[in-house]
């Protein structure tokens, strides 16, 4: 059974930095997609940033030229280190993977919480 696990949440003030890693149990970073979502209270879960098989790197508006997704396939690990944290940042971070037959796949989520 495949598996994601994230790390590197915490708290954070505000202008600060975190690295979030997301390692797979197995080698499914061959699929289609990886990246991360997040989701804050009473908000909807939205798409932070995701490397997408034949169309490249894809960013949500509220965190382009803050944000950097990477990933290293032969660790099966994607990272996303944040710079210039803000308050509207807080959130539950998802690690997504979508396999080469179409079926997503999400880590257990870790908590970024920005302090302004």
């Amino acid at each position: 059974q495949v598996q994601l696990v994230e790390s590197g949440g915490g708290l954070v003030q505000a202008g600060g930095s975190l690295r979030l890693s997301c390692a797979a149990s197995g080698s499914i970073f061959s699929g289609n997609a990886v990246g991360w979502y997040r989701q804050a209270p009473g908000k909807q879960r939205e798409l932070v940033a995701a490397i997408i098989r034949g169309a490249g790197i894809k960013y949500g508006d509220s965190v382009k030229g803050r944000f950097t997704i990477s990933r290293d396939d032969a660790k099966n690990t994607v990272y996303l280190q944040m710079n210039g944290l803000n308050a509207e940042d807080t959130a539950v971070y998802y690690c997504n993977v979508i396999s080469s037959a179409g079926y997503p796949y999400w880590g257990q989520g870790t908590q970024v919480t920005v302090s302004s």
